[in-house]
């Protein structure tokens, strides 16, 4: 069993992010905030963060301005549950900026009753999963410029959580559905598409091998997200909880494996069958494609 370690230390251990352009996604609260106004301490160019509640932005780009007023912090609002929202968010990001080096895929919804997103998928898989892809899908080319760059190391972080191990497999003709799955429901839709994050990220490193893919387990987390958990996990607090995604957006590029899920922090995680399983990541890949394919 891995025992997780959080002396990563953000203040001393991420280099300089000079010129960098980065986006969170879910920035508005818990990890995301405190992953934001740790980021602006390094003088990147720019970062980008959506999310829903617009005076909660405003929060947070003030804290990121008492912290460091020289970094340009900007809000994009987007619905993760509407796909037309997500893309919109991801042309503004490729219209506006000339490159962009993070990509930090932190927003998500956890454990929560069966419903559905606006497109009718599963509202964990719609979120968790398939607005971050295609989020990743419509700034792909812009990453892909990046990696050209001179002083470029393009990084995707995706975060999943140890939830996945929970997923034997991904029920895709229900997707599409509620996905009633009896008590236990809330948390089987969960790991599913906790399963996806990681998959995902093997899927992008096997096909954009310029750009660093990985999927990362943030730890048991005190906030609102995790209101279901129990004592039973021993939760930490949203400045442990952000060291992993800040350790995982800013390593040395040879210090991270392409495709790897990491538990806190920069630790090699563990795999179930159902992870290491190269044909449901490739048949992840091919239905996610298919449900995209009108958005280019």
């Amino acid at each position: 069993m891995v025992t997780h370690d959080y002396s990563f230390n953000p203040n001393s251990d991420i280099p300089s992010l000079s010129d960098k352009v980065i986006l969170v996604t879910g920035g508005t609260a818990g990890i995301g905030t405190e992953t934001i106004v740790q980021l602006v301490k390094h003088n990147p160019d720019r970062i980008y963060f959506t999310g829903r509640n617009a005076s909660s932005a405003e929060n947070v780009i003030q804290s990121a301005k008492d912290t460091n007023p020289n970094v340009q912090v900007t809000f994009v609002a987007c619905d993760f549950t509407s796909l037309q929202s997500v893309y919109e968010a991801g042309k503004r990001v490729t219209n506006e900026s000339q490159r962009l080096d993070i990509l930090i895929c932190n927003a998500g919804v956890m454990a929560i009753p069966k419903t559905t997103t606006k497109d009718g998928y599963e509202v964990q898989f719609g979120v968790n999963h398939l607005a971050h892809a295609l989020l990743i899908k419509t700034l792909l080319p812009l990453m892909l410029h990046t990696t050209t760059l001179s002083d470029a190391s393009v990084r995707i972080v995706i975060l999943s959580s140890l939830g996945f191990r929970g997923a034997s497999t991904i029920d895709f003709p229900r997707l599409k559905s509620e996905q009633d799955m009896g008590i236990l429901g809330p948390f089987m839709r969960y790991g599913q598409s906790k399963l996806a994050n990681v998959l995902y990220a093997k899927a992008l490193a096997k096909r954009y091998p310029d750009i660093s893919s990985v999927s990362i387990h943030p730890g048991i987390i005190k906030t609102g997200m995790f209101q279901a958990a129990t004592t039973f996990w021993r939760q930490i607090s949203v400045q442990d909880g952000a060291k992993n995604s800040l350790w995982a957006a800013t390593v040395k590029k040879e210090k991270i494996k392409n495709g790897a899920f990491y538990e806190p922090v920069g630790q090699m995680g563990g795999s179930t069958k159902a992870s290491r399983n190269a044909d449901l990541a490739e048949k992840l890949w091919e239905w996610t494609e298919e449900q995209l394919k009108d958005f280019t």
